[in-house]
């Protein structure tokens, strides 16, 4: 990736835009580091969690430049979960999503990632963060029904269900999600980032749905579906139905605001929206980079 866009997003980044200097230099420190030590290094992300990171992990090194990459909805995330609710986490990356819920809220985690050497770094981070007691993880696909299918593995924060086997992709195993938690903690609050496999996703969690305990999802639908033939305009529907609106959160106010439509990035959906509220409201503050929000 060109280095212009990355400053862009750095610069522009709600809790940079006051200090990009600050955020630069960050930014210059690291591409130091990582070129002195391959290995990983650990950093503090809240007051309660960290984040082992290397070279390459570009969805990781946001939150190091910006303290929480994903600003809206990690926040709703640190607000809204409480000590002894549930999370699940599809497509964790190296987990920055599970750290937040387990190691800083005391949440009970399920983590699903399909590529190993990602599937690694949340290993490693959840040793790290000393919340094995806490997470359970998965180093499998979601999907609409058990098997198998071909995924990338090579692209990081972008590695998705191939099309077709061919060079950079390998079999990954394909559960599905209400085969997991029927037999675990229905989560609270729900998290679903498989770039473009969303709609197999939520085909394959109609009794996860159903269930009262989930108040929340976390979703990115950024149009990504369509190179499956995906219309994920279909997902939204489903929530609907389902009982939950879309939201957008600011964090700064602790405030919601109902959207008609997705967005291009993360969308809250919400069911239950009083008992959401007052999560939001009543939350402790944390503290990020020099912020208490």
């Amino acid at each position: 990736m060109s280095v212009l866009p990355v400053l862009k997003f750095i610069t522009n980044h709600p809790l940079n835009r006051n200090h990009k200097f600050r955020a630069i230099w960050r930014f210059v420190k690291w591409q130091i580091n990582v070129r002195l030590n391959p290995y990983p290094i650990i950093y503090p992300f809240t007051e309660k969690a960290k984040l082992a990171i290397q070279r390459g992990m570009t969805g990781a090194t946001g939150n190091l430049y910006c303290g929480l990459h994903e600003f809206d909805s990690m926040s709703f995330l640190l607000h809204f979960l409480r000590e002894g609710d549930g999370f699940g986490d599809i497509g964790a990356n190296v987990g920055s999503f599970t750290m937040l819920a387990s190691a800083h809220c005391g949440a009970t985690s399920i983590c699903v990632e399909p590529v190993p050497t990602t599937y690694a770094g949340l290993v490693r981070n959840i040793y790290v963060n000393q919340i094995n007691d806490k997470v359970t993880s998965y180093n499998v696909a979601m999907g609409s029904q058990e098997g198998f299918i071909d995924f990338t593995n090579s692209l990081d924060t972008m590695n998705h269900v191939a099309k077709q086997e061919g060079p950079g992709t390998f079999k990954v195993k394909v559960e599905t999600l209400d085969g997991i938690l029927q037999k675990r903690q229905v989560p609270n609050l729900l998290k679903i980032d498989v770039e473009g496999f969303e709609t197999e996703v939520v085909r394959g969690a109609s009794w996860t749905l159903q269930q009262n305990e989930l108040k929340a999802i976390i979703i990115e639908l950024p149009g990504v579906g369509a190179r499956y033939g995906y219309d994920e305009s279909k997902i939204h529907d489903t929530f609907i139905q389902a009982g939950f609106g879309a939201y957008e959160y600011f964090p700064w106010e602790r405030r919601l605001m109902g959207i008609e439509k997705f967005g291009g990035y993360n969308t809250i959906y919400i069911r239950d929206i009083d008992f959401v509220k007052d999560r939001l409201i009543t939350a402790p503050k944390f503290k990020v980079l020099n912020f208490e929000i």
